[in-house]
């Protein structure tokens, strides 16, 4: 792996790459896949069975502020995932993706990772609104 991908930036808000969760030897050691500037992880804490991270090698804190490689590579990473964990389960329906992008909109650790959450028939009373219900109250609408 290529040292560089683990640049210290220290504009971001979690300057110390050292302390980051994400960019812990450890961490990288329990990857599942990789794609050039992007590694997959089992969430630790996983909304549903085969919860995935796709994670930048570099410690960058917010999605907008990755590269166009690294978005692109997210993708196809995030593609082969989708399609493993289909090929995997057939109880797999559907998929929610997403990214929290800063403190207020849910993100705790500042490193850019992008969840990819299976669903499956009956896994929540009612999936209206899906990725809208990060705010509960805004999960109906007209």
């Amino acid at each position: 792996m290529d040292d560089s991908h683990y640049a210290n930036d220290a504009s971001q808000p979690w300057p110390d790459a050292a302390r980051c969760p994400f960019c812990q030897p450890q961490t990288l050691a329990k990857q599942v896949d990789e794609q050039g500037t992007v590694y997959a992880l089992a969430d630790l804490n996983p909304v549903s069975e085969g919860h995935m991270l796709v994670i930048t090698k570099r410690h960058v804190a917010d999605f907008f502020a990755t590269t166009p490689e690294e978005q692109r590579d997210a993708l196809v990473l995030l593609a082969r995932l989708r399609e493993r964990l289909l090929a995997s389960d057939p109880s797999i329906v559907g998929f929610n993706a997403g990214v929290n992008c800063g403190r207020e909109a849910g993100q705790t650790v500042m490193h850019v990772h992008i969840h990819l959450i299976p669903r499956r028939t009956g896994d929540t009373p009612d999936v209206r609104g899906g990725i809208r219900g990060v705010i509960p109250q805004k999960t109906s609408w007209p």
